[in-house]
This record gives structure tokens, C-alpha cells and sequence, in this order.
């Protein structure tokens, strides 16, 4: 598939943003069901863990995408 530009109420939008903002909605579900069933306080360092399953999400949603 090739990723080609949103209009959005006439502005063009690169498609990694719309992405982007996709991956966030599904961390912050993510991270809140970490936190109220507490697995957040196993982890070294929970910001950077919660910003890896960021990435991870992203780079799903990207490959699944495109493919």
C-alpha cells in the first residue's frame, strides 16, 4: 500500500501523524489497565516501559498498514 496524504477540513496531513495519534489512544488504554491491575510497579522504570509499548504499538499499526 502507499501512503498518501489526508485532507483534513482542507489541510493536508502526513499519514504517520494520523498513526501517531492512533498509537497514543491505544497506549493510554494500555496504560491504564496496567495501572489499575498494578504491573506498572514491576518495571524499572514505568515511563520508559509505557513509551516502548508506544513504539511497539506505532511500528504494529505502521507494518499493518502497509501490508
Amino acid at each position: 500500500m502507499k501512503f498518501v496524504e489526508i485532507d483534513l477540513l482542507g489541510v493536508y496531513v502526513a499519514p504517520i501523524s494520523v498513526l501517531m495519534i492512533a498509537a497514543w489512544l491505544v497506549t493510554v488504554g494500555l496504560r491504564r489497565a496496567a495501572a489499575r491491575f498494578g504491573l506498572l510497579q514491576y518495571v524499572w522504570h514505568p515511563a520508559l516501559f509505557v513509551f516502548d509499548i508506544y513504539i511497539i504499538v506505532l511500528s504494529s499499526l505502521v507494518l499493518l498498514i502497509a501490508r
